[in-house]
């Protein structure tokens, strides 16, 4: 079930996969970077759109981003084996050793938009952390359930212990998950800060009003990000808290 036989093969001492990218990105997802990079490279090619200096600050970010694209679509990957598992994105390699994981989840994310990927692979600690595998996801794998139901079958003899839950470990993982949520939230209420100073800054400057951009950019949404990440997690902190 872990693909090929490169991918799912013995070593001498165990089982190893490698899962990576097989199946391209799905044809919508494509139409719209295009439009995005052709607004991009139009806006760039107006001659009055930004200073000449702003044009090059943009393009060398833009350029950043498709370095660190295209490098993660050709070394991003997921390994399985013997020893443990192993993930590589753009510039990072990590290990874990079977001892130090606790489990390997699929999860559905129900504020996933993408028509493409809908539920991700998780790898757990036992520290309840959590980071996600590589396309071992079901735009890889259709049935991703079973995919990584035959990893822990596979890798049960390597583990030296079950895969039963254990409850201090579940209860880490449920306050990390309400912090990532309490985060999300903070961020989502700076965003809305943000656009609400910039529409605010538009009308000092059609207005001409006395205009504050750096406080109403910079200082007030972070000032935002740092009230609301304090109080969502206060609230979490509370809720998670045995009555």
């Amino acid at each position: 079930m872990g693909g090929d036989d490169e991918d799912d093969r013995d070593d001498g001492r165990g089982f190893e996969r490698e899962y990576r990218r097989r199946r391209k990105m799905a044809r919508g997802r494509f139409v719209g970077l295009c439009v995005l990079q052709g607004n991009f490279v139009l806006q760039m090619a107006r001659p009055d759109s930004l200073p000449a200096r702003q044009k090059l600050v943009a393009v060398a970010l833009m350029a950043m981003v498709y370095v660190w694209a295209i490098l993660t679509v050709r070394r991003g990957r997921t390994i399985v084996g013997a020893d443990g598992v192993t993930t590589r994105g753009a510039f990072r390699v990590r290990r874990w050793a079977w001892h130090d994981i606790y489990d390997l989840r699929v999860e559905t994310n129900p504020g996933q938009r993408s028509a493409d990927i809908k539920s991700f692979t998780y790898l757990y600690d036992n520290d309840g952390r959590r980071a996600r595998l590589p396309h071992l996801d079901d735009w890889q794998f259709p049935d991703l359930w079973a995919e990584v139901a035959d990893l822990h079958t596979a890798a049960a003899r390597h583990r030296g212990m079950t895969w039963e839950r254990r409850p201090a470990v579940e209860v880490r993982i449920r306050e990390r998950a309400a912090y990532r949520k309490a985060q999300a939230r903070a961020f989502t209420g700076t965003v809305i800060v943000f656009f609400a100073a910039l529409a605010y800054l538009l009308w000092e400057v059609f207005t001409d009003a006395d205009p504050h951009p750096f406080l109403l950019l910079l200082c007030v949404p972070l000032a935002t990000y740092a009230l609301l990440a304090v109080l969502f997690r206060w609230r979490c902190t509370r809720a998670l808290a045995p009555a």
